[in-house]
C-alpha cells in the first residue's frame, strides 16, 4: 500500500515556521499541536513510498515507510510530545523552534527512502541540536557548542564522500543494506554514521555538549542524535561484524567515565555511550533477534534515558547546580523528582517489571545465540555499572548524603512534573506488557523475558551491585577536578593551533604592516628633508625651516659649476 500522508517531519517544520508568528504565551501549546499532529501522522503511515519527488534525473523519497522505520518515527513522534510537555513553561521561540527542526530532522532521517533527504535531514538534526546547547547562554555552552558543530560537520562530510563514491559506483542514491565491506564509499558512510552514534573515540562531543544544554533542550539531545544514526546502524550495516566489537567496547567504557564523572548530566551523558554500545553491537551481530532487540532497546532506551535527563533538569531547574560535589541532602525537598527519576533509574538498571528489563536482554541473548559468547559476558559486565552510577551514585549524591548547601532557588513548574510521570508510566507499562513492544518490532518475536532464570539473574547482578556499592560508596563520591576524555585530543593543541592558524598570521601581518609604515614615513620625512636624514642622521624637527643647512653662496657656486662641467663632458661624449 503505497501512503500519500504528509510525513511527519514536515508537519513539524510547519509548525517552526509558525510557531514564531504567535503570541508568545500561545508558542508551547502551538509546539505540542504540531508534536501530537507529527506523532498521529506517524501512526497513519502505510508501508511502502510516500511523498517524492524527481531532482537532477534521481528520484528524492521523503517518506518510505517499513516496520523498522515505523517503530523509530514513533518513539521520536511521541518523546517531542512529552518533551514538549516537559517544556511547557519555556517561552523563549528560539529554543522551541530548535526542538521541532531537531525532531523534524530525527524523523526525516529515519524515514528517508534515499542518500540525497537522509543528508539534508542529517545537517538539519546538527542545526538545531546546537542551538539547543547556545541556548544555555553561558561561556561553556558557547565554546562546546562550536566543538559539537566543528564535529558534526566532519561526519557530515564523511557522509557526504560515502554518498558521492557510492553514487559514482552504483549509480543510485536509494537506500538499501550495504552489503559490499570491500567499498571505500560504504566505510566513509559508517564513519560519517559513527560520528553521530558516539563510537569511540568519535564519542567526546556527546559528555561535552549534552551536560551544556539547557534544561529542556537535553531531553531532545539523549533521544535523536545517538539513536537515529542506531537506525542508519540498522538499516545500512546488519551484520558487519565490527560493529559488535564497537558496540563490546561502547557498553564498557561508557560505564567506566559515567563512574569517574561528577556532572550529574555527565554521568547520564557517559551511559549514553554505555547504552548505545548494547545496539551498535546489535546492528553488527545482524540476526533478526538482534535487529529486533537494538531497536526495542532504543526505544526503551528513548523513554527512560529522556527521564533521567528529567529529573536531572529538575534539580538543576530548583538549585542552579549540577555537580555531585555542589549537591546532597535535597531528597526530602524534591521527593517528588527523585521517586520519578528512579522509574527510570530502575528501568535502564534492568529491574523486572520495567521496560529496560525486556529489551536489554534481547540483544544479550542475541549474542549468545550468534556464538558471540565473548560479548554476551562483557555486555552483562557492563549492566553492573549501570546500576551502580545511574541508579545508586547519582540519586544517593543527589538527594541523599550529607547536606553541601544546595538550596531550592525556584519551584518547579507542574508540566515538568507531567512529562517525567508520563515517561515514567510509559517505561512500566512497556515493561509489565512487553507484547505491544515486541508487535511493533521488524521481525516476529518468540523471546520470553519474564523466565524464572532471566529474571533471578537479573537480580543477583542488581543484588552484587548494591552491596559494592554500599562498601565502595565514599571512594564513588564525585570529585572537583575535570575527567579529560579523547578530547584531549582537540583540546589540548587547540591554544598552539588557534595561534598558528588565527593570531600568528594575525601577528605577522600586524607586524608586515607596521614595517610599511615605519617606512612610508622615514621616506616622507627623507623627501621632506635629505640633507638632514642622510648626512647628519638626526631625526627631523617637526617643524621643518628651509634655511636650518642651505649651502653658503660659495659652496652654492662651486655646486653649480661642477654640475655645469659635468653636463658638459657628457654632451661632448654624446656628440663626438
Amino acid at each position: 500500500m503505497i501512503s500519500h500522508s504528509l510525513p511527519p517531519s514536515l508537519i513539524l517544520l510547519i509548525g517552526g515556521a509558525l510557531l514564531p508568528l504567535v503570541p508568545r504565551r500561545a508558542r508551547t501549546s502551538i509546539f505540542l499541536l504540531f508534536s501530537a499532529a507529527a506523532m498521529v501522522g506517524v501512526t497513519r503511515l502505510s508501508y511502502g513510498q510516500g511523498l517524492s519527488f524527481d531532482f537532477l534525473d534521481y528520484e528524492v523519497v521523503l517518506c518510505q515507510v517499513d516496520q523498522l522505520s515505523w517503530v523509530f518515527g514513533l518513539i521520536f513522534s511521541l518523546i517531542t510530545l512529552i518533551g514538549g510537555i516537559y517544556g511547557f513553561h519555556v517561552r523563549d521561540s528560539g529554543e522551541l523552534v530548535a526542538s521541532l527542526v531537531y525532531a523534524a530532522g530525527a524523523l526525516g532521517v529515519t524515514f528517508a527512502g534515499d542518500f540525497l533527504s537522509l543528508l539534508f535531514f542529517w545537517e538539519l538534526m546538527a542545526l538545531g541540536s546546537v542551538v539547543l546547547i547556545w541556548k544555555r547562554a553561558s561561556t561553556a555552552s558557547q565554546a562546546s557548542g562550536w566543538r559539537y558543530l566543528y564535529v558534526h560537520i566532519t561526519g557530515g562530510s564523511l557522509l557526504l564522500i560515502g554518498i558521492v563514491m557510492r553514487l559514482q559506483t552504483a549509480g543510485t542514491i536509494g537506500i538499501t543494506a550495504l552489503t559490499d565491506q570491500a567499498a571505500a564509499g560504504n566505510w566513509f558512510i559508517l564513519l560519517g554514521v559513527a560520528v553521530n552514534a558516539a563510537i569511540p573515540p568519535l564519542h567526546a562531543w556527546l559528555p561535552d555538549s549534552y551536560p551544556k544544554a539547557t534544561v529542556t533542550g537535553s531531553v531532545f539531545l539523549s533521544a535523536f542524535t545517538t539513536k537515529s544514526a542506531v537506525y542508519l546502524l540498522l538499516r545500512l550495516f546488519p551484520g558487519w561484524e565490527i560493529l559488535v566489537y564497537f558496540g563490546v567496547m561502547m557498553a564498557l567504557y561508557g560505564v567506566v567515565y559515567a563512574v569517574l564523572a561528577n556532572d550529574i548530566r555527565g554521568i547520564l551523558a557517559y551511559h549514553i555511550v554505555s547504552q548505545v554500545g548494547y545496539m551498535v553491537a546489535g546492528a553488527g551481530i545482524g540476526t533478526d533477534l538482534a535487529i529486533n532487540g537494538a531497536a526495542a532497546h532504543a526505544f526503551s532506551h528513548i523513554l527512560y534515558k529522556s527521564l533521567l535527563f528529567m529529573g536531572a533538569g529538575a534539580v538543576i531547574y530548583a538549585t542552579g547546580r549540577s555537580k555531585l560535589t555542589e549537591l546532597g541532602g535535597i531528597g526530602r525537598m524534591m521527593w517528588l523528582s527523585f521517586g520519578l527519576y528512579m522509574v527510570g533509574a530502575f528501568s535502564i538498571s534492568g529491574f523486572p517489571l520495567f521496560n529496560g528489563f525486556i529489551s536489554k536482554a534481547i540483544v544479550v541473548s542475541a549474542a549468545d545465540k550468534a556464538g558471540y559468547s565473548g560479548a554476551y559476558f562483557l555486555l552483562m559486565l557492563a549492566a553492573v555499572g549501570t546500576f551502580l552510577h545511574t541508579g545508586l551514585k547519582l540519586p544517593y549524591f543527589t538527594w541523599g548524603s550529607s547536606y553541601s548547601g544546595a538550596r531550592i532557588e525556584r519551584v518547579v513548574p507542574t508540566n515538568m512534573f507531567l512529562g517525567m510521570a508520563i515517561g515514567g508510566a510509559l517505561c512500566l507499562g512497556f515493561g509489565i506488557v512487553p507484547g505491544v513492544l515486541y508487535g511493533w518490532l521488524p521481525y516476529e518475536m518468540h523471546f520470553k523475558p519474564y523466565t524464572m532464570g532471566h529474571i533471578v539473574e537479573s537480580l543477583q547482578l542488581l543484588l552484587f551491585t548494591f552491596v559494592g556499592f554500599l562498601m565502595l560508596r565514599r571512594q564513588l563520591g564525585g570529585e572537583k577536578k575535570i575527567v579529560l576524555d579523547t578530547d584531549w585530543f582537540y583540546r589540548y593543541p587547540a591554544g598552539w593551533l588557534r595561534w598558528a592558524v588565527v593570531e600568528g598570521v594575525d601577528c605577522l601581518f600586524g607586524a608586515f604592516e607596521h614595517g610599511i609604515g615605519r617606512a612610508v614615513h622615514r621616506i616622507g620625512l627623507l623627501a621632506a628633508n635629505p640633507i638632514e636624514v642622510l648626512i647628519y642622521r638626526q631625526t627631523p624637527s617637526r617643524s621643518f625651516d628651509p634655511n636650518s643647512y642651505r649651502l653658503g653662496i660659495g659652496g652654492s657656486i662651486a655646486l653649480a659649476l661642477v654640475a655645469v662641467v659635468i653636463l658638459a663632458v657628457w654632451g661632448m661624449w654624446t656628440l663626438g
